[in-house]
Order: structure tokens, then C-alpha cells, then sequence
């Protein structure tokens, strides 16, 4: 029999997000939205807690959990501010992870204690100007330099999470590096650390949403790194962006969920204070199957979330169960904060309240990581068409 509750362990760290998040976060977080201002007490707090090193273990500094441990702790705090878990999504999955699958023992030593903790961030450099979805048609080049041992790299990158902060330590740089034998371009991925010459952070971007995560282009004009600093084996890096790209499929389902129930969570709670013609509005049944789609939206998301995570954590064929959690998962997001704009009214569109926000960060659900084109597209795939 097929059992979806969680375990005792798990329950304990949702209970432990859930309160992190209502306590710490929910009284802070309007004011860094509006203001567009990077909450570091609340990064480096939720670095403490571990939340950082959930999916890696202990030797590295990590938990010593797994991916599922990471989606729920996203889960929970999207469901008070989406800029947070984001954050710790692109911190953890987009960040540490690809040093954690790709790295050398030496790369692993040198970064990895610092990003488990929370105390550095990394990025993930793979988007430019031209090249979204298809991530091939990328045009950074990285060349090397041999007679100094350096990698020598040009491009431009676009919409890099956690690029600009404080905290961020490196950027991993996705780079044509040569020609492969059948004569398509060579594409590796190099670490480019924070602060070398030649790195430009630009302005940060003004956003729809998410406006208190930290989104930055990057420019690149003769960066030199060490030629130590490839990531992973050369020409090996669109296989690697993409499969961290799957894996963070999950993530950002599970944080889609957790703004689609805190959308139910916010209705609800309105639904029973706000009188209208004498009485709640909640008591109108127009609200309340207005209220029960959004659970069963939000409900429904999450079981595909747990599907996908699942198999990952078991080693299983996971990529068109990730792309079905998300694409699902993002649709209810936007529509559940649809939903919830019209029944908390005129307050709804004011971006001092939570469902405002939440209206706001739900776009980029369908776009990011994938736009929910291309996970249709890797379904159809998948389904072997």
C-alpha cells in the first residue's frame, strides 16, 4: 500500500520551517519586498538551522538528509514569501549542488563547508541575453590559456539568482569551450570565483516578483581562473546543467505548492473576518468553492512533488515526473493566486498583503527553470513522441 504521509523526521523539520517561517519571516518580509532589499538576518538565520546543507551529508558539512528534506522545507516557507525560498532553492540546487555532483574532492573541500552552512552562496550561471530554453545556443566562451594554466572567458549572463550579495561566493559558468568531433561546440562548466577581474555585476534587475531575492546579469570580459576551476569533465556541462535542471524542477514544484497553500491559508483566514451584507463572507458558497478548488489544486500538486522527489531519492528515471510536478504545480500556483487576489477584493491588490505578493512571485512559476512549454515538451518526449 502506497503510504504519502511523511515520516516523524520529516514532520519535525516541516513543524520547524512552518514556525520559522510565520515567526521570523511573515513580520519582515513586506518591508524587504517593497524596499527590493536582500533579508541577510533571515539568510543566514535559516543557514544555522541547517537548511542550507539539507540534502548533503555531514562530511561535507550538510545535514546529512535528502532532496525530499529540501522540498519540504521550500514547501513551508513559500507558503509566507516566495523571495525566501527561492533563495534557498537556487542557494541549494542551483548553488551547491552541481559542485556537489560534479566536483573534485579538492573543489568540494574548498567550498562546500562554506555553502552547506549558509555562510556563501553560489550561482548558477547558465542563462544569457539570447539563450533561455535552449541552453545550447549559448554564446560565453571559455578558452585555454595552456602556457598559463587559465581559462580565459567572454559572454554575457542573464536573470543569475544570488549572483550580487554579499554572501555569494561563486558563479558556475556555462562556456563553449571548443569543437567536438562531429563539429558541434564543446560546452564545460568552470567555477568562476567572486570578485576575480574582469567580472561585472550588474545593477540589480527590477522585477514583477520576487523582489526581495537577488537577480543580477552578469558580464564577463577576460575573466582568468585557474584551468583547475572546470567543473566536471570538459564537454560534459550541458549534461550537467540539465540534470541539475531536473532536479530543480522538483524544488520549484514544491515551492509552487507552498504559495498555493499559502494562498488557501491566507483565504480561508479572510473568508471567516471579512463581514459583508452582515456576515462572513465565508458563509457564501461562492467563496467557499472558490476555497475548495484552490485546496484541491494545491493537494493535488503536492502528491506530484512527492511522486518526483521520491524517485530521485530512490535513484529512479525521475526527469518526466519532475517536468509534470512542475508545470502542474506552477498552474496552480497562478491560478490559486488568482483565486485569492478576487476573495480577499480591493485588499488583495494591495501589495502590502500576503495574497498580493503571492499574485505577484506566482508568474515566474511557469517560466523559470523551464518555461511550461519545455515541460510539456519533455512529457511528449518522455511518452515517446
Amino acid at each position: 500500500m502506497v503510504d504519502f504521509r511523511l515520516s516523524d523526521e520529516l514532520e519535525d523539520l516541516r513543524g520547524t520551517v512552518r514556525q520559522f517561517a510565520r515567526e521570523q519571516v511573515a513580520p519582515i518580509i513586506a518591508e524587504h519586498y517593497e524596499k527590493k532589499t536582500f533579508p541577510y538576518a533571515v539568510v543566514r538565520e535559516m543557514g544555522k538551522m541547517g537548511l542550507f546543507g539539507l540534502p548533503f551529508p555531514e562530511e561535507l558539512g550538510g545535514m546529512g538528509g535528502d532532496y525530499f528534506a529540501l522540498c519540504i522545507a521550500l514547501e513551508e516557507l513559500a507558503r509566507v514569501d516566495s523571495s525566501i525560498a527561492v533563495t534557498l532553492e537556487a542557494g541549494v540546487s542551483l548553488g551547491a549542488m552541481p559542485i556537489f555532483r560534479y566536483g573534485t574532492a579538492a573543489q568540494k573541500k574548498r567550498w562546500m563547508p562554506a555553502l552547506t552552512s549558509g555562510d556563501a552562496l553560489a550561482a548558477f550561471g547558465l542563462t544569457e541575453p539570447g539563450s533561455g530554453s535552449d541552453a545550447s545556443a549559448i554564446t560565453t566562451r571559455a578558452v585555454l590559456d595552456e602556457a598559463a594554466g587559465e581559462w580565459v572567458i567572454n559572454g554575457t549572463k542573464a536573470f543569475i539568482t544570488n549572483s550580487g550579495t554579499d554572501l555569494t561566493a561563486l558563479i558556475t559558468v556555462m562556456a563553449v569551450t571548443g569543437t567536438n568531433p562531429d563539429g558541434s561546440r564543446e560546452l564545460s562548466t568552470i567555477i568562476v570565483p567572486s570578485g576575480t577581474p574582469g567580472l561585472t555585476v550588474s545593477p540589480p534587475y527590477s522585477k514583477v516578483g520576487w523582489c526581495a531575492s537577488d537577480t543580477h546579469e552578469l558580464a564577463l570580459d577576460g575573466v582568468r581562473v585557474p584551468a583547475e576551476n572546470l567543473l566536471g569533465e570538459r564537454g560534459r556541462g550541458l549534461a550537467q546543467f540539465l540534470r541539475i535542471l531536473d532536479e530543480g524542477r522538483i524544488a520549484i514544484a514544491a515551492l509552487a505548492v507552498g504559495l498555493a497553500q499559502g494562498c488557501v491559508d491566507e483565504s480561508v483566514s479572510y473568508a471567516k473576518q471579512r463581514i459583508a451584507f452582515g456576515r462572513p463572507i465565508g458563509d457564501n458558497q461562492a467563496v467557499q468553492f472558490m476555497i475548495a478548488d484552490m485546496e484541491l489544486r494545491a493537494h493535488v500538486a503536492r502528491l506530484g512533488y512527492y511522486d518526483a522527489a521520491s524517485r530521485l531519492v530512490a535513484g529512479a528515471d525521475f526527469k518526466r515526473f519532475a517536468a509534470i510536478a512542475k508545470l502542474n504545480a506552477g498552474n496552480a500556483a497562478m491560478e490559486n493566486s488568482r483565486y485569492a487576489t478576487q476573495v480577499h477584493g480591493g485588499y488583495g491588490f494591495m501589495n502590502e498583503s500576503a495574497v498580493g505578493r503571492f499574485y505577484r512571485d506566482a508568474k515566474i512559476l511557469e517560466i523559470g527553470e523551464g518555461t511550461s512549454e519545455v515541460q510539456r515538451m519533455i512529457i511528449a518526449r518522455g511518452l515517446g513522441l
